[in-house]
C-alpha cells in the first residue's frame, strides 16, 4: 500500500470531521476518494500531507511511518490542493523555472513537464491568460516536476468545462499507465471518477462507507434488464406469475432483476410468445452515482 491509515481522527473544536478512517491505496491505482462537499477529503489529504497534524491516528505512506519520516516522505509526493498555486504574470514556463530552482531539479525536467501535460505550445504565455484547463494541467505539471511517486489532487477538475476534465482524466491514467505514478484523487463528481479510477473509497461525514476496487463497488448493485414493450403493466403481470422479479414499471418500459444471459432470452421469447413485442432489451448496472446514494441512505439508517 503506497497510503495506509488506522483510525485517523480530526476534529475542528467539538465537530469531528474525520472519523477512525482506515484508508488503503494500492500502489499503481488512480484512488478516487469521493464524497459531497463537507465530507471531510480536504481535511483528509491535508492530514496526509501534513498541511494539520494528525491528533489520533496513524499514517503510513511508502510503507514509512510519517511521523519518523515526514521529510523523506514529502519529498516524494506531488500535491494540487483546489487551485493552484501559479504566478499569474509569469508564463507557464517561468513558473516551472521557478520552482525547479527552489526543488533544485534539472532545467530540462521544466520542458518535459511542458511535454507531459500537452502545454509545450503555450509555455511562453503568461500564466493568467491561460484557460481553467490549462492552469490545472500547469498546476499538476508543477507537482510532477520533481518526479514524486505519488501524485495527490483535491478536486482537480471542479470548475472546468467538458473539454478540460476530459483533459486532465487522459492525463492521470497516462501518469499511471505510462510513468508508473500513483494518483490519489479527491472529487464529487461519481461519474468522472468512474471513467478512470481503478479503486475507489465513499466517504461521509468523515466516516468511510465503502472501499475497494471499481468493480467491487458496482458488483453490489443488482443487474437489472431493461425492456421496451407495450402494454407494461399486463406484460410485468406475465413475468411475475413466471417467476421474474419486476423491479420497475413505466409507461414504455419495465426492468426485472437479472440472472443469467439464458433467463434474459427466455424472458424475450415469453414476452414475444404472448403478444407483447419487444423493441428493446438489454442489461443494466447503476452507476456510481446511483450506488452511491444507496450506500449513503443505508449508513444514515
Amino acid at each position: 500500500m503506497v497510503i495506509e491509515t488506522q483510525g485517523l481522527t480530526f476534529n475542528f473544536g467539538t465537530q469531528t470531521v474525520v472519523k477512525s478512517l482506515s484508508l488503503q491505496v494500492p500502489e499503481g491505482s488512480i484512488y478516487g476518494f469521493l464524497g459531497p462537499n463537507g465530507a471531510g477529503k480536504t481535511t483528509t489529504i491535508k492530514l496526509l500531507l501534513n498541511l494539520l497534524k494528525t491528533q489520533e491516528g496513524d499514517i503510513k505512506i511508502f510503507g514509512l511511518d510519517f511521523k519518523n519520516h515526514r521529510t523523506e516522505i514529502l519529498s516524494q509526493i506531488g500535491s494540487l490542493i483546489e487551485q493552484p498555486a501559479i504566478y499569474a504574470h509569469l508564463t507557464g514556463r517561468e513558473n516551472l523555472m521557478n520552482r525547479a530552482m527552489l526543488l533544485q531539479v534539472p532545467e530540462s525536467r521544466v520542458d518535459d513537464m511542458l511535454k507531459l501535460v500537452k502545454l509545450s505550445q503555450a509555455g511562453g504565455k503568461k500564466a493568467g491568460n491561460y484557460s481553467l484547463g490549462m492552469k490545472q494541467r500547469l498546476g499538476i505539471a508543477l507537482a510532477m516536476l520533481s518526479d514524486p511517486k505519488l501524485l495527490m489532487l483535491d478536486e482537480p477538475t471542479n470548475g472546468l468545462d467538458p473539454n478540460g476534465i476530459i483533459e486532465i482524466r487522459e492525463l492521470l491514467i497516462r501518469l499511471v499507465n505510462q510513468h508508473k505514478k500513483t494518483v490519489f484523487i479527491s472529487s464529487h463528481l461519481l461519474a468522472e471518477i468512474e471513467r478512470m479510477a481503478t479503486h475507489v473509497g465513499i466517504i461521509n461525514f468523515g466516516e468511510m462507507l465503502f472501499q475497494g476496487e471499481i468493480k467491487d463497488l458496482q458488483s453490489i448493485s443488482q443487474p437489472m434488464v431493461h425492456i421496451e414493450t407495450d402494454n407494461t403493466v399486463d406484460a410485468a403481470n406475465l413475468l411475475t406469475k413466471n417467476g421474474y422479479p419486476v423491479i420497475e414499471v413505466k409507461d414504455d418500459y419495465l426492468t426485472v432483476g437479472y440472472k443469467s444471459k439464458e433467463k434474459s432470452a427466455e424472458l424475450n421469447a415469453l414476452l414475444n410468445q404472448n403478444g407483447y413485442p419487444v423493441y428493446s432489451i438489454h442489461k443494466v448496472q447503476k452507476d456510481l452515482e446511483k450506488l452511491f446514494l444507496d450506500i449513503t441512505k443505508t449508513a444514515a439508517q
